[in-house]
């Protein structure tokens, strides 16, 4: 993701700065790093606010909740991946590693 207008630096060179990341786009990036940690994403409609991770026998599942908005959704995913990987080890974006941080 970048913007299409360059931004001319001190140098005179051209760089596109990147954009920020949506609600959208990280909650994408965090459901994917969970299901590759083996954690199983369901979508339901919870009258909001539902989302979570939740241990049944099988493994970890962790809900999407389709009545809610991108960042709820977001919030309650990096939770979950707070909750069970060890983010230090591993390389994430930063806008990524930010955002997991900035939650309770």
């Amino acid at each position: 993701m970048s913007y299409k207008t360059p931004i001319k630096c001190i140098d005179n060179t051209e760089v596109f700065p990147l954009k920020t990341m949506d609600n959208k786009a990280i909650l994408e990036e965090l459901m994917e790093l969970l299901e590759s940690n083996g954690v199983k994403i369901r979508k339901d409609a919870m009258s909001g606010g539902g989302a979570g991770l939740c241990k049944l026998k099988e493994g970890y599942h962790f809900f999407v909740d389709t009545d809610s908005n991108s960042y709820e959704n977001a919030l309650n995913c990096a939770k979950a991946v707070k909750q069970i990987i060890d983010i230090e080890t591993i390389y994430l974006k930063p806008e990524i590693r930010d955002f997991i941080d900035k939650t309770n």
